[in-house]
Parts: C-alpha cells; structure tokens; sequence
C-alpha cells in the first residue's frame, strides 16, 4: 500500500503518530505515502516546549501514563527511549479543609481503595469517612456520570474532595457530567460486579502490573521533545509535513480527496483528520453532514498554566512533594500546583540554582481565568501558593501557556457518539479520526487512537475481495 496518498490533517501527538505509523517512521514498512498539514507554526498541540528563566520546560502538558504502552513505544520508537525518566517524587497532596493533606494511597481517579490511607489523610471530615465507610448499593446501567454515581454510593464529600480534583487535573471538566464508561472503564466493571467499590479498587490498585510501576514517565528535557522526534522521523522517512498550512476545504472526489490548503489543491486516497472536533465538524460538513452534527456537540474545556521561575536562594520555604490538586468546592482561584523542579530530577539537574513550578486554572464552563492579562494570573497563582504552602518570594521569571479549548469533554454517551461519528466519516469514503475528542485525553490514548485511524486507512484502502472487483474500498 506504499503507492497510497494519505493527507493527515492536525499536527499534535496524534496526528504526528498517524504519519509516523503510516510512513514507517514508528518502525514496520511505509503504508502511504503521507502529507501531513498544521494549521499553526509549530507541530505538538499540547506538547510545547521552551524556556523560563532561562531554563528548558515544558508549557504544556508534562507527563504521560506509563502504565499506559502506546506513549513509551513511541518514544523509544523514534531515539528517546534513553531519556524516558519516571519522576523522582509522586508525593501529591490535595489542599483542601484548610490544609494541605497526603493523597491517599490506593485509590483510582478519586474513587478510594483504602479507607484506612482515606482516614489517615485527612482529607475528609469525620462525617464524610463514615458514609464512605457505608457503601449503597447503586444501578449503573449502560453508562453513568462518574460523580454521581460515587456519590450514590460513597457519599457526595468523597467526590467534592477526592474525584472532582483528580478528574479536574485529567479533564477540567465536571464529575457530575463525565462518562463513567468513557473516563475509568475499569471502575464500571467493579460497578457492574455488584459488589463492593471500595474492595473492587483496592483489587485493582493492588495487581501485580500495578504495583512497583511508575504511574507517570517523562523525559529528560522535556515531553516537549516527543513531537519534535516524531517530526524528525517522519521527515527522514519522506512524509511532507507543513506548518502554517490550515485547510480551507474538504471534498470528496470520485478517486478519493480534494484538500485545499492555502490555494493549492492536493488529492488523498485517504485522510486522517487529528483535529479538534469543531474543526473536524467544519471540514465534513459538506460531504458527512451525520459525522459533522455528532462532532459539533463536544464541548471543550480551556484552561492556563502559569510556570514561575525563583531562584533558590530567595526562597524562605522550600515545597516539598510533587505538587497538590485543588477541589473546586474550596474555592480557591488555582486548580493545582507541580512543583516541577522536585518531581523531575532531569529539571533539578540542569538547574540547580532555580526552583521552577506552575499553576493551572480553568475549568469547563469556568474559563473566565483566560481572559485575564498574565499578570493577573501570576498574582492569583502567588496569592494561592502564598496560603498554601508559604511562599512568599518574587518569581524571576514567568510565563503563562492559554488553552482556549485544550480538553474535550466526556459526557455520558460520548462513547456511543464518537462510535456514530467514525462510521458515519467512514460511509462517505476513507477518512478517519482521531485525536483526544474520541478515544481518551492522555498523551498514549491520544497515540492509540492514530495507531487506530492508520488501521482504518489500511482496512478502507485494501482492495475488495468481492468476485471480479479489484477496485479499493473507497465507500459510496
């Protein structure tokens, strides 16, 4: 299939994976020749690199799930299986009820495993424990929303102070509207089990692939690094990336694609749209109207990070631990803090006379925070950070990263509405999907979902089988 024209469109994680899987440059022979187009001056999307005070950081997002395969091979896969660095403290706390509290241990998004880690913690109050200590049995269905159905069955402070922090940091999004089924699959079986969801966690965090493996990886310069890899493998095996390369137009030719992109017009046997869902919706309007409507209903969350440089010797206060999270239900004008030169070795390293650490704000329906000038959001992150944890110096440096509309949100059957979507972009020819709007928001899901779409380009573009026909299967 090397002869096929392939044109990706979207040059973040997952569409930089779909070329690379396409071309060959993840490893295994090329399937398609492939154009990848981005519609802004830099490849990555949320994996952005650059410096702070005169330091290399990250200003997007900064870890992937390790437990999670597709993040890892890719790395390895193009050089920087080397630089892969677990981070060198997990020690997370949520600052909530006035203090900063442990994390507990053994819980999975929120939802605990331990109630003896839960109670030592502090987290909740002495009401809140003891109806977490009393589970009730609850119906689930096909699908529920993940916050209230652990506030069904353990009680509302454990997902007030425990899921909304957790999935807040994942989605920015709200526990009372994300899918059980789409976010933590896993939880739903336990659910369906009919048993207890807190013995059912507590199995689950204790397996033996989970325990002694780290959660998170990173790498050593920065997860900034990982799509200016892929973009230099995928150059070295011929794909035709262009940034500053927006597609004004879509259409369905009777040989495959019409892609126009600033005037010129390139033909695709087939194409992989790794945009955000509105601007998939945009380019399919025409000829998969059904696709298009079902794109056009995820909503997205927009979010800031506030990185701040201080140089050691000014600091009173040294945080320690890996950062905290923070529960909406507290109020408080920050969602979570990294304490980035404590949790990546790599950072503290390179610059040992700074202390670098940042801030997010943000959340779905709560983007306001987006509108402000940097220096607002700096003093906000300084006025958090002073109440949380005493710290009363003057950054050196700063710098503020704006996601107007960073995470996609997964409402309850959102699974079932990214399922009707493919197929519908399916029908009209060979043309798929991926990205975070579909099959999770992390870094390795977002690479699985390319790894999927380059499948679908292989299935739709293989000749058919049927008697006599040795046309492709292109769709009517």
């Amino acid at each position: 299939m090397s002869d096929a024209r392939v044109v990706v469109v979207g040059g973040g994680i997952a569409g930089l994976a779909a070329a690379a899987f396409l071309s060959g440059a993840a490893g295994g022979a090329p399937r398609a020749r492939v154009t990848l187009l981005e519609a802004s001056g830099r490849v990555g999307g949320k994996l952005w690199g650059g410096e702070v005070g005169g330091v290399r950081v990250d200003l997007g997002a900064e870890s992937v799930l390790a437990r999670r395969p597709e993040a890892v091979e890719l790395a390895r896969a193009v050089g920087l299986g080397e630089a892969l660095e677990p981070p060198t403290t997990a020690k997370a706390a949520i600052w909530t009820r006035g203090a900063l509290r442990p994390l507990p241990g053994g819980q999975v998004m929120g939802v605990p495993g331990d109630l003896a880690a839960l109670e030592a913690s502090g987290v909740l109050s002495p009401e809140g424990l003891e109806r977490a200590r009393h589970e009730e049995p609850t119906e689930v269905g096909e699908d529920v929303a993940i916050g209230r159905y652990v506030a069904d069955r353990l009680g509302r402070e454990v997902v007030d102070r425990l899921v909304e922090p957790l999935l807040g940091g994942v989605y920015a999004g709200r526990a009372d509207e994300i899918s059980l089924r789409a976010a933590v699959p896993q939880l739903l079986a336990i659910a369906r089990g009919g048993g207890s969801l807190v013995e059912g966690v507590h199995e689950l965090a204790s397996r033996p692939q989970t325990v002694g493996t780290p959660v998170f990886n990173g790498l050593r310069g920065g997860l900034g690094t990982l799509p200016e890899a892929v973009a230099a493998a995928c150059a070295r095996a011929g794909v035709d990336l262009r940034t500053d390369a927006p597609v004004d137009e879509l259409r369905r030719t009777p040989g495959g694609w019409r892609v126009v992109t600033g005037g010129e017009v390139l033909h695709a046997d087939a194409v992989v749209l790794a945009v955000p869902a509105p601007a998939a919706a945009r380019l399919l309007r025409a000829d998969a109207p059904a696709a298009a409507i079902e794109l056009d209903t995820v909503e997205y969350a927009g979010m800031a990070l506030v990185t701040l440089a201080f140089r050691r010797s000014d600091l009173d206060v040294l945080p320690g631990g890996s950062g905290f999270l923070v529960p909406p239900v507290d109020g408080r004008r920050i969602k979570a803090s990294t304490f980035s030169s404590n949790k990546w070795g790599w950072l503290a390293r390179s610059a040992p006379d700074a202390f670098l650490l940042r801030t997010s704000l943000g959340r779905h329906r709560e983007e306001e925070a987006l509108g402000l000038p940097d220096e607002e959001l700096v003093a906000r992150s300084l006025a958090d950070l002073r109440e949380a944890v005493g710290l009363t110096a003057r950054p050196y440096d700063t710098f503020v990263s704006r996601f107007a509309a960073g995470l996609p949100q997964y409402p309850v059957g959102h699974p079932d509405r990214v399922a009707r979507a493919r197929a519908a972009a399916e029908r009209v020819g060979a043309l798929a999907l991926c990205g975070a709007a579909y099959d999770g928001v992390g870094i390795p899901a977002c690479i699985g979902s390319a790894a999927t779409a380059a499948a679908a380009v292989d299935r739709l573009l293989t000749p058919a089988t049927g008697e006599g026909s040795t046309e492709r299967t292109m769709g009517a």
